[in-house]
């Protein structure tokens, strides 16, 4: 900028210069001009002959003068005494100036300080005819005059100067912005710099760079370059195709400029990674530039790098894949398909049959359930999914199973041992196209529990010591989830042992109901849920359904105890509420004894239950619940309802009574008992479960109850539940009035004797004579006691049903005790004869007092006689 500014303050100065010469040129050729024009002019000859030169000269000067634009014009004799002057008054006077050239007849021109100021002048000579110099003539300017003008000039000059600085300036200032962007702002020093490590990075890396411009033409080799191509010295200038030493497809690409990444191309033996760019991105030159790579050996690097990613890759997701379920056939069958394709083109597996079932395996190879074949096809010759193998010693197989360590085959063909366990299976095998085997054990915890089988086709190089041990690695994985599915299928069948165990395994014979039944353990294991079917004096049953929270060998352990405890409340013939009560006190001590052991702090147990009664003679059931849900009843008619039970607290929690509810059931209805399992899930409601359970029943009134269980399971439960799931389906029945006789007593003991002779003809007419002693003997002790011992009303009832059975029942709640009675008491025989003379005998309580029963059992052939 500095040097733009300097050379435009020059060119202005030097053109003030100029001008100014040039006017001072201009008035000293003006002058003379004037001049020698007035010295030829016709006529001045002869005005200088008259008498007064002055008074014809000067006004012919003056008019001269004015029209020359001159600023005077002087006649002179050879004296230089002057004829004219602008001002009058210097006519006469010594002309101030040289004349002495002019006088010799020259034109001469000078600047001096006249009377006018400091002027520029001009004077010639006037000859005469005969050529001799008769006067003289000066014509010229004032300086200050001939300064005005280039004054007049220096404005003009000044612009021209400002607009060459702009336009200087601006250009400089445009140029100098690309160069600074062409040079990234790079100072001159630095730009040195940059082209010498340019010019060193590009002639000692170890990567080939070369230049090919738009046409073709090799620009630029470096020293990588010319090595990798074999260039020769004079490459650069000519064609690419020119080139020795480059193959047909290398060519090409070179030529056509196009954009490549990473392009393997052959040169002189070595594979080259190509990458080509074009040049005119940023407005550069057009053309390409390529980068050459010798990958040669990374080739070969990156092959074996690429194999160890796969493997390690496949051993990811063998970690991910394998082992997601404590299943052993579905885990075998995760470990053949993470291996095929990737490893092996088929893939088989063969656990002991004994481990299958949770038991330790054979110590040889016999006994060997194929449990997975997977391939690449499905037409294979290997043995086929379940079948029982028993490998000969001579095979991989059964040397991997003894030994423990993985055997490899790597031409399946010559393999003498293999091919003698099936011959013929073995040439198919061959013949097929599998070539190579890996069999490796599947062992954990020291213990071996099958073999993984990995085959391989023609369509891969046989296995090699490398893969073997990637074939175990792949086993290894796979192997503890086995073991953890063989003990857990172990573990798991023991506790459904237990808990099968402590559920019924059979319904007891009883005559008030049809019964249906459905247990369902869960998917993850045994629960706490049981049912039970109790028969209770009376020809009365007992239903019982119960659900202990949880799961495992705790809650089946503690469902055991509470059922054993239920059976022996029963025993009592408790109402349901008292029952429930007290077994909501065992729970209490069950969680007291657990809560004080600290290895059994967080079983604290959980349960609910609901009880019920139903009595065939009154047709009525009378039920508790204890936290349970409510049961579902199918009326005749084929409706559903869900009966108002009280809802009592869960058992354990204590300090609430239970409630009871009675209801009078219609001969033929269902009553539908049920743990949560049955409706409760994740994806529904509690209602939705209980609709569903609604239409599951409803219509099918007169379906027996095995059916409606099916139907149940079917419409409500997924194959394999989440949870436990007991179903008690019970029909009523109706025990017929020709069954049943019933007597009102008078507390008088001369009745006695008139209720032994009603019995007798009752039992004469239901054909059961031959009781009729026994019987006799049982009423009276009984109706003796109520009227010595208890209070009004005393009544009695004969049930015939699968025994014979007599109740007394009176308004006292004192129940007489069996005792010995010694040689010398009167009394405390009695119910030691009842007790010799039935099969059973008991008392229940009742609101209105007691009742004392005893059940006889039938002859075998009994003829009955028509009511």
């Amino acid at each position: 900028m500095a040097l733009v500014v300097l050379l435009v303050v020059s060119a202005v100065v030097a053109l003030i210069l100029q001008s100014n010469r040039d006017t001072q040129t201009e008035a000293k050729r003006r002058s003379i001009a004037v001049a020698q024009t007035f010295a030829h002019s016709p006529g001045v000859l002869a005005a200088l002959k008259a008498p007064d030169p002055s008074k014809v000269l000067q006004p012919l000067t003056e008019a001269g003068r004015k029209s020359a634009g001159v600023d005077f014009i002087v006649v002179m004799d050879t004296k230089g005494i002057r004829y004219t002057h602008p001002l009058p008054d210097r006519i006469g006077k010594r002309f101030v100036g040289t004349i002495e050239p002019s006088l010799a007849g020259k034109v001469y021109t000078e600047s001096v300080h006249g009377p006018l100021g400091h002027e520029v002048q001009a004077t010639v000579p006037i000859n005469s005819a005969d050529g001799t110099v008769t006067a003289l003539v000066s014509a010229g300017l004032k300086v200050k005059n001939v300064t005005s003008e280039v004054t007049r000039q220096l404005p003009i000059i000044l612009a021209a100067g400002a607009g060459a600085l702009v336009v200087s300036t601006g250009g400089t200032a445009l140029v100098s912005r690309r160069l600074r962007r062409q040079t990234h702002s790079l100072a001159p020093h630095e730009m040195t710099r940059m082209y010498e490590h340019h010019d060193a990075v590009l002639h000692s890396v170890r990567e080939g760079v070369l230049i090919v411009s738009d046409d073709g033409r090799l620009l630029l080799a470096n020293d990588e370059a010319r090595r990798l191509l074999e260039l020769s010295p004079d490459a650069e200038g000519r064609h690419v195709g020119e080139l020795s030493g480059l193959d047909p497809e290398t060519v090409d690409l070179l030529a056509s400029g196009r954009e490549a990444t990473d392009e393997v191309h052959i040169a002189g033996g070595r594979l080259l990674a190509v990458n080509q760019r074009p040049t005119d991105r940023n407005g550069g030159p057009r053309g390409t530039v390529v980068t050459l790579r010798d990958s040669t050996e990374l080739q070969a690097l990156s092959g074996r790098a690429e194999l160890a990613r796969e493997r390690l890759k496949l051993l990811y997701d063998a970690g991910l894949g394998i082992g997601t379920t404590l299943d052993m056939v579905r885990t075998a069958d995760e470990l053949a398909q993470v291996a095929v394709p990737r490893f092996a083109d088929f893939v088989t597996v063969d656990l002991a049959d004994g481990v299958l079932h949770g038991e330790e395996p054979t110590p040889t190879a016999t006994d060997m359930r194929r449990v997975t074949v997977c391939g690449i096809r499905d037409d294979h010759p290997l043995y086929e999914k379940g079948r029982l193998i028993d490998f000969l010693p001579s095979t991989p197989q059964a040397r991997g199973y003894d030994t423990g360590r993985s055997e490899l085959v790597t031409h399946l063909s010559t393999a003498a041992g293999w091919h003698v366990q099936d011959p013929e299976r073995a040439r198919d095998i061959v013949d097929y196209g599998i070539h190579s085997l890996v069999a490796a054990p599947i062992q954990a915890r020291g213990v071996v529990l099958g073999m993984a089988n990995f085959w391989r086709t023609k369509r891969h190089d046989p296995f090699d010591e490398e893969e073997l041990s990637l074939a175990e690695e792949l086993v290894a994985r796979a192997a503890v989830s086995i073991d953890n599915a063989r003990r857990y299928t172990r573990e798991h069948a023991l506790a459904v042992t237990l808990q099968r165990s402590l559920l019924p395994r059979a319904l007891p014979e009883q005559s008030a109901l049809d019964v249906g039944y459905r247990y369902i353990p869960a998917r993850s294991g045994v629960s706490g849920d049981w049912f039970d079917v109790i028969p209770l004096p009376g020809n009365r049953v007992a239903l019982v359904v119960g659900d202990v929270v949880g799961h495992g060998l705790h809650a089946a352990a503690t469902m055991g105890r509470l059922r054993t405890a239920v059976h022996n409340f029963s025993t009592l013939d408790l109402p349901p509420d008292e029952l429930l009560s007290h077994l909501d006190d065992l729970v209490g001590r069950i969680d007291q004894d657990e809560s004080s052991c600290a290895e059994a702090a967080a079983e604290i147990v959980g349960a609910t239950c609901l009880y019920a009664i139903y009595d065939p003679v009154t047709r009525r059931c009378v039920m508790a619940r204890a936290g349970h849900l409510a049961p579902a009843l199918v009326h005749p008619d084929g409706s559903v309802t869900f009966p108002d039970v009280p809802a009592g607290p869960p058992l354990g929690l204590g300090g609430m009574p239970f409630q009871t509810a009675e209801l009078d059931l219609a001969e033929g209805s269902q009553l539908t008992l049920y743990t949560d399992g049955l409706i409760e899930d994740r994806t529904r409601d509690l209602d939705v479960g209980m609709e569903l359970l609604r239409q599951a029943l409803a219509g099918h009134a007169d379906r027996p109850p095995e059916e409606s269980c099916q139907a149940v399971v079917d419409e409500l439960l997924p194959s394999r539940p989440k949870d436990d799931v007991a179903l008690l389906i019970a029909r009523t029945r109706a025990l017929p009035p020709n069954q049943v006789a019933d007597w009102d007593v008078p507390r008088d003991p001369a009745a006695v004797s008139g209720m032994r002779e009603a019995v007798s003809g009752t039992l004469e007419k239901w054909g059961l004579s031959e009781l009729g002693f026994a019987m006799e003997l049982v009423l009276s002790e009984l109706i003796t006691n109520a009227i010595r011992y208890g209070c009004e009303p005393i009544h009695v009832r004969l049930i015939r049903d699968r025994t014979l059975i007599c109740e007394v029942a009176d308004g006292s709640s004192t129940s007489p005790h069996l005792r010995y009675a010694a040689t010398t008491d009167e009394g405390g025989r009695g119910l030691f004869l009842v007790s010799q003379m039935t099969e059973r005998w008991g008392t229940r309580y009742t609101p209105e007092g007691k009742v004392i029963w005893a059940e006889q059992a039938l002859p075998e052939i009994t003829e009955l006689l028509p009511d």
